[in-house]
């Protein structure tokens, strides 16, 4: 289906292939911009724009908000000032898409004489969804959307910035990590001289505090009265915009009544969350919490002083096994902060472990250990890609910052960072003697570099849309690319020059693998098939088709007799080569598979009995199969976001993986 942009469209949703849309005769735009696919319409926001959901093409179809700024109105000076908000919207985008919860502003351009601005994507539901599925939330809930979303204001607040519009509708439960994820900065404006002394009011009624909604004057505070509006109704279910509308703002004094006697529709809460609603609810802001920090302290309690602690802890048993005997007997837990703050009492003695709300900031280049998990940071923006050195010491990878990371494995630092392409790199791979390192991104190029200096050796040109993946022959004369163009190619890695051209997909081609002979190339697309193609001639061995969606990456077994592969339909297809059909299928994802790769054995020749296969997912998750059985063995988790890619050491002891959110590569040590 293609939808209509023209926002006065009653019916917009189109069949494939119209030209002009069947409700309203405006000519259809298959892609915004030449690259965003308009999807569906999420809503229509008060008059001035419409918010739809689209797939990027030229990030291999991940789905992206983009808003159009539409206002019903003739009024010069009204439309002056919607422009001028949503220019703002896009500013504060840019300004604040460094914080993991909220999103990141990817474009702003004008489009037949309309405004875009195209945003990141986040699944979830947003806290009026959650309430009306789950019902009205409970104490712990709540502390745990204040001591998540409080620092998340204090960034903003910090920046200059005040939202203005904080109402459940705008806060999402990011549905990978659980995370609240603040949205829609449209009513968002600097917090200077002219906002403070003469501004607009906007806000929603309820939830807006009186400063903002009679004189439009905005502060950290007025973020933190609506917060605590939102909290109210989450626990209660009594609107605040009702109540407003019956009461004004006199209802603020009598919240309390909806939790107590006959008519209290409200869970009970403790005192110390009642204190805190209360202050954050206040009419006059002289009297309201002034920031984040101060409410955050009121709800989170001092730390025991260190030498409390060092009393205590000496009441512990020496016994290893006698301590765990006891922990097991006497622990007893009180949640005092959902997650943040425990009463421990263990043999004797009580311990309190504060675990801070805000986000630990790592400096760049940092391998920061976790028992038998390391994490890289680095990178400012998603990672796409990751390989391992076929020695293993090295691992490269290459994300959206448009630059490729070499990394000491060992020692775990950054060797150097490799900056030429233009655009978002999409693929990392080492030739087989480890000298060289080839990159391919949706600059439509490849670059080969001289991993010994870090130069570029030269760029690769011939591929008309970007370039997905690439991958060395066995004995590293040859490289092979593929890309959104629907082609493949085989270059002469010494002289830089194209071999030829494979055609036979008739959508991208998301990745390409070589067997271990050399001999065979294996090619998946999202037309949804595999392709095994003669290296020597460019002929089609053969095409399978099994997956029921996008193929997103193909592996060749250590042993070359299986080919794994992975897909937009959540699973993982294990093909036998010989027969020429699916040996198992592994299930287990809840979200499409993007990246698979085998753990080499001992020997080359490791048989099918003890290959073990790495998958990772948009669910944020890498798990480890036995492929024989099909039975899942592990399951690796990275912190927060998609995983694009995983890539193992040639050893078998380390497993890769890289992708979006914070910006990281995780190994882990087998």
């Amino acid at each position: 289906m293609i939808c209509c942009l023209n926002p006065d469209c009653q019916n917009p949703m189109n069949p494939d292939g119209n030209q002009c849309c069947q409700n309203c005769q405006t000519p259809l735009i298959p892609l915004l911009r030449g690259r965003y696919r308009i999807v569906k319409r999420l809503s229509v926001e008060g008059g001035f724009s419409i918010t739809y959901l689209a797939e990027d093409i030229d990030k291999l179809n991940e789905q992206c908000v983009v808003k159009q700024l539409a206002p019903k109105v003739q009024n010069q000076s009204t439309l002056k000032k919607a422009v001028k908000l949503f220019k703002e919207e896009a500013q504060r985008l840019q300004e604040l898409g460094e914080h993991p919860q909220i999103p990141n502003l990817l474009a702003y351009f004008e489009q037949d004489g309309y405004l875009y601005l195209v945003q990141q994507f986040i699944k979830g539901n947003n806290l009026l969804q959650r309430m009306q599925e789950n019902g009205r939330f409970r104490e712990p809930e709540i502390r745990k959307l204040l001591l998540d979303l409080l620092p998340v204001l204090k960034f903003i607040h910090e920046k200059g910035v005040i939202h203005r519009d904080i109402k459940p509708q705008n806060v999402i439960i990011r549905e990978n990590d659980g995370k609240h994820v603040l949205i829609d900065f449209g009513a968002s404006k600097l917090l200077t001289t002219t906002v403070k002394n003469k501004g607009t009011s906007i806000g929603s009624h309820g939830y807006t505090p009186v400063e903002q909604m009679q004189d439009g004057k905005a502060y950290p505070a007025s973020d933190l009265f609506s917060l605590g509006a939102s909290c109210f109704f989450l626990l209660t279910g009594v609107s605040p915009s009702k109540q407003w509308m019956e009461k004004g703002y006199a209802w603020i004094t009598t919240w309390r009544k909806h939790f107590n006697g006959s008519n209290g529709q409200g869970i009970p809460i403790s005192m110390e969350l009642g204190e805190v609603i209360d202050k954050l609810l206040k009419v006059d802001i002289k009297e309201r919490y002034q920031s984040a920090d101060r409410v955050l302290k009121d709800l989170v309690p001092q730390q025991v002083s260190a030498s409390v602690a060092t009393t205590l802890l000496s009441s512990v048993p020496r016994n290893s096994n006698e301590a765990t005997v006891q922990v097991q007997k006497k622990l007893k837990k009180r949640w005092l902060v959902n997650g943040g703050l425990i009463l421990l009492t263990l043999g004797g003695g009580v311990f309190w472990f504060f675990n801070p709300p805000q986000i630990p900031l790592i400096p760049p280049g940092l391998f920061v250990n976790n028992s038998s998990v390391f994490t890289l940071v680095g990178h400012a923006s998603d990672v796409n890609a990751v390989n391992f050195s076929p020695q293993g010491d090295k691992l490269a990878s290459g994300s959206d910052d448009k630059t490729i990371k070499v990394w000491d494995v060992a020692n775990r630092e950054i060797i150097r960072t490799i900056e030429g392409h233009s655009g978002w790199i999409w693929d990392v791979a080492f030739s087989p003697d480890g000298k060289i390192l080839a990159s391919s991104g949706n600059d439509k190029t490849i670059k080969l570099w001289d991993l010994s200096t870090g130069k570029e050796i030269r760029t690769l040109k011939g591929h008309l849309q970007g370039v997905i993946s690439v991958a060395f022959s066995k004995d590293g004369t040859t490289l092979a690319s593929s890309s959104v163009d629907s082609t493949i190619k085989l270059w002469n890695v010494a002289t830089g020059e194209e071999i030829r051209t494979l055609k036979g997909h008739s959508a991208a081609v998301n990745s390409v693998d070589f067997s271990p002979d050399g001999f065979t190339l294996a090619s998946g697309s999202w037309d949804k098939s595999i392709k095994l193609w003669n290296v020597e001639t460019g002929e089609k061995i053969r095409t399978f088709k099994a997956h029921k969606d996008k193929v997103f990456s193909v592996a060749f077994a250590p042993d070359g007799k299986t080919l794994a592969s992975a897909s937009r339909d959540k699973t993982v297809k294990v093909w036998n080569l010989a027969a020429g059909k699916v040996s198992n299928t592994l299930q287990g994802h809840t979200d499409k598979v993007n990246s698979v790769a085998y753990i080499p054995g001992k020997t080359d020749s490791q048989s099918e009995e003890d290959q073990i296969l790495v998958s990772g997912s948009n669910d944020n998750t890498i798990k480890l199969w036995d492929v024989k059985t099909g039975k899942l063995i592990n399951t690796l988790k990275k912190d927060v976001g998609y995983i694009y890619s995983v890539a193992t050491s040639k050893d078998g002891k380390k497993i890769a993986g890289g992708g979006s959110a914070e910006n990281i590569v995780k190994i882990w040590q087998l």
